[in-house]
């Protein structure tokens, strides 16, 4: 019983470690965070995300939209780099299955609907963007591949303006290769930014580089052209939808991703029961 108390007290101790999001302006949509997990996200639809998009693309706004999934949930509790660049989102909306079953236990109003990954809302991204004529760059993915998938997205949406460099840079903010990307993308000058470089590289580079950027909207998307361009099997997405792409990408990928989900969810289990704990103190949810 001690070390069950053990747990839970430093369960609770992390989650009230949990930054507030004072400096960043309130947004239209800021009225859907919620609790959870020691996380702030947002109970997005598609119709959502898009119309902050839109918002971001149309008016000139300088907005981080980020996502949050159990591998994010346990790098915030563990990386002061990743509570910060979580600390200057406009928005965090839901990329995984999981988190919408654990809110829905602790009480919140989250459906399939709010389960957001940039694998689903990618391509519709993209025709909107082709009918808008919004620019979009992608920073990441392996020399030659983030290329290859930007050729098939120009061959499915005719008219989509869609620029790409790799991932494969030195990061560091004042090196040369770094600037030489921050220079490229700002004679591009995108209303869409999306940087898959995998957590928590990508994050760092957000947060390092987002006031040298001339761009709109930035994304942390992860491997996403690296499915697109066919470098990585797409999980099925009736899988996403029932909570299961995760066992098909670490069957895919078991090297790379066994770790972040055969051991990091017993971490995340510790915030969900301490988030019960707290539910049952207050009487409400979150």
């Amino acid at each position: 019983m001690r070390d069950v108390a053990a747990l839970l007290a430093r369960a609770q101790g992390l989650l009230e470690k949990v930054e507030p999001m004072n400096d960043v302006p309130k947004k239209p949509l800021a009225g859907l965070a919620v609790a959870l997990l020691g996380v702030s996200v947002h109970r997005l639809t598609w119709d959502d995300l898009k119309a902050g998009i839109a918002e971001a693309a149309e008016n000139n706004r300088r907005w981080v939209i980020a996502n949050h999934n159990l591998h994010s949930v346990y790098l915030y509790h563990h990386d002061p780099a990743v509570r910060t660049f979580y600390s200057k989102a406009a928005y965090a909306h839901i990329d995984g299955m999981p988190l919408v079953f654990l809110g829905r236990l602790l009480g919140l109003a989250l459906t399939r609907r709010n389960r957001l990954t940039p694998l689903d809302w990618f391509r519709p991204l993209c025709a909107e963007a082709a009918r808008r004529g919004w620019q979009i760059f992608y920073l990441g993915s392996k020399p030659d591949v983030a290329e290859r998938g930007a050729r098939r997205l120009r061959e499915e949406f005719p008219g989509l303006r869609i620029e790409t460099a790799h991932g494969y840079f030195d990061p560091r903010p004042d090196s040369e290769e770094n600037r030489a990307v921050v220079e490229t993308i700002n004679r591009c000058r995108p209303h869409l930014l999306m940087v898959g470089m995998g957590m928590p590289r990508q994050e760092k580079w957000i947060l390092h580089n987002f006031e040298k950027v001339d761009a709109g909207a930035v994304f942390n998307v992860g491997a996403l052209m690296d499915y697109v361009a066919g470098e990585i099997p797409t999980p099925p997405r009736w899988a996403g939808q029932l909570g299961l792409e995760w066992l098909f990408r670490v069957l895919s990928q078991p090297r790379h991703l066994w770790r972040r989900y055969l051991v990091e969810p017993w971490f995340v289990l510790r915030l969900f029961v301490a988030d019960c704990v707290r539910r049952n103190r207050s009487g409400h949810p979150g």
